[in-house]
């Protein structure tokens, strides 16, 4: 299976957060990615204005393994995996100190760090997106226990390597994990409360108190280890602090971020058919040089007309079938192929191509989705929309993939961030006069917001799943407005 998520990265960037999800009884999972992005003429992009290197340094693209499903009721419990194989590395690291009790203690902090922010994302989601109204008190009292039985939990741990055979820099690690992980609470409630106060502030009411206990305990407890917090009065406006928590999420989610390794694809074909194209200009320019060669013999000015002639016409030819057999190519073959790696053992690979097309390449389908209206389709016959393709192709082995984690991963995430910068060139002012007649006759001037819309159609294809999205991107010279899906 395949899900998305889209949302506004920064100012200039959206993201398509992708989620391949390989099935536990398939060997090799194979899935396609297809995205047809719909860009308006007055933009001026263009196949001679945006080249196949400008589209992938505009596009970054991040594989990371999906990180493995628990409830907070089950992290929080001592007979689950994450604390128990937590647990066991630390003691097996107090025990016997070595390269690979080292090893093993780290990854499962990084583990445990990642899990329990996966855990309380989804499931604050479910509380205030999909469960029941009238079950919503309970379920949330019961997420901040399962909250602070957990962090408690971890917290009892660190006794376990207060020993002389644990360095303090090992020893750090273990403090790594406990300073993301409130910083995870502190940010999450605090973005939750944020939120409630504007969109359901009876709710926000009733637990403001509660979120905020957790919230003070928290920054109490870091104030107490020596770990950053937010401060009011921050000379450089907690920019040290910034940067810290961006290195943290590194450090604890590094384990999750796979090895992508990307290289020309279909190299030993192009240069096979470049080839065939030097050889038929080759045999072209041979025929009418040996044609002329009989008719009129060696050294006589005909002969030597037919050669410089057959000489320009060589090149040309070339040229010609290398354009028309690289066209070819890219109708079978793709740009890059990315080699996907855990640990340097190979689970899987993703090819990537890049292509302008016309709409009489657009399957119907598509077309159908991006129902344009009236007014623009009448204008499309001037003014034509440009249409870019872009192809992923994707392979996960299920068996190599479980071979490197003792955790069950359902598969891969794929985070594509696509830089719109290069759109915003040739777009108008951001804000165009409008005029309006007040009751008293007089005129006023307003401001209108000029926008522009890209309109992205992705299809997910996976064995015998295959759905369509349509997300509509407003955007003007100020940057990125909005994200929307649209039915």
């Amino acid at each position: 299976m395949i899900d998305i998520l889209a949302k506004i990265h920064d100012k200039f960037s959206i993201e398509f957060k992708v989620g391949f999800r390989a099935r536990r009884k398939v060997k090799i999972n194979n899935f396609v990615m297809n995205t047809w992005i719909f860009v308006p003429d007055s933009l001026d992009i263009n196949s001679q204005t945006y080249s196949r290197e400008n589209f992938y340094r505009d596009i970054r693209d991040n594989i990371r393994l999906i990180t493995p499903i628990f409830l907070l009721r089950d992290i929080c419990r001592g007979d689950t995996q994450p604390l128990q194989h937590l647990e066991s590395s630390l003691n097996n690291l107090a025990s016997f100190p070595s390269r690979s009790s080292l090893a093993e203690y780290e990854y499962q902090i990084k583990m445990f760090s990642a899990i329990f922010k996966s855990a309380l994302r989804d499931q604050m989601r479910y509380i205030f997106t999909t469960a029941q109204v009238d079950d919503r008190d309970f379920l949330f009292d019961t997420l901040l226990e399962e909250v602070q039985e957990t962090l408690t939990k971890y917290r009892s741990l660190s006794k376990i390597i207060k020993t002389p055979t644990v360095s303090n820099e090992h020893y750090h690690y273990f403090e790594f994990g406990d300073e993301f992980m409130s910083n995870i609470v502190e940010q999450q409630f605090y973005t939750l409360l944020s939120s409630l106060n504007v969109h359901n502030k009876v709710f926000a009411d009733k637990f403001r108190e509660k979120i905020l206990k957790i919230i003070q305990s928290e920054i109490n407890h870091k104030e107490e280890h020596g770990y950053p917090v937010v401060s009011v009065e921050s000379p450089d406006r907690n920019r040290d602090l910034v940067f810290r928590r961006g290195v943290l999420k590194k450090f604890i989610e590094s384990d999750l971020f796979l090895t992508a390794k990307k290289k020309k694809d279909g190299v030993l074909i192009e240069q096979i058919y470049f080839s065939l194209a030097a050889g038929v200009s080759m045999i072209f320019a041979t025929a009418i040089a040996f044609s002329f060669q009989m008719k009129f013999g060696n050294f006589t000015m005909p002969f030597f007309v037919a050669l410089v002639v057959s000489y320009m016409l060589k090149d040309r030819i070339k040229d010609l079938m290398r354009y028309y057999f690289a066209h070819k190519r890219r109708a079978k073959y793709f740009d890059n192929k990315i080699t996907v790696s855990v640990k340097e053992n190979i689970i899987g690979w993703s090819k990537e191509g890049f292509d302008f097309i016309s709409e009489k390449n657009v399957p119907k389908e598509v077309m159908q989705i991006r129902n344009r209206s009236a007014l623009l389709e009448a204008d499309n016959r001037y003014t034509r929309e440009k249409i870019i393709l872009y192809r992923k192709l994707l392979q996960i082995d299920r068996e190599k993939l479980d071979e490197n984690s003792n955790y069950f991963v359902a598969g891969i995430n794929e985070i594509l961030r696509i830089n719109v910068q290069s759109f915003l060139n040739k777009m108008d002012n951001p804000e165009v006069p409008l005029y309006v007649t007040k009751d008293n006759g007089e005129i006023e001037k307003l401001m209108g917001v000029k926008a522009y819309y890209l309109n992205f159609i992705i299809q997910l294809k996976y064995q015998d799943f295959d759905i369509f999205k349509r997300y509509r991107v407003v955007l003007n010279r100020n940057g990125i407005k909005e994200i929307e899906e649209l039915k």
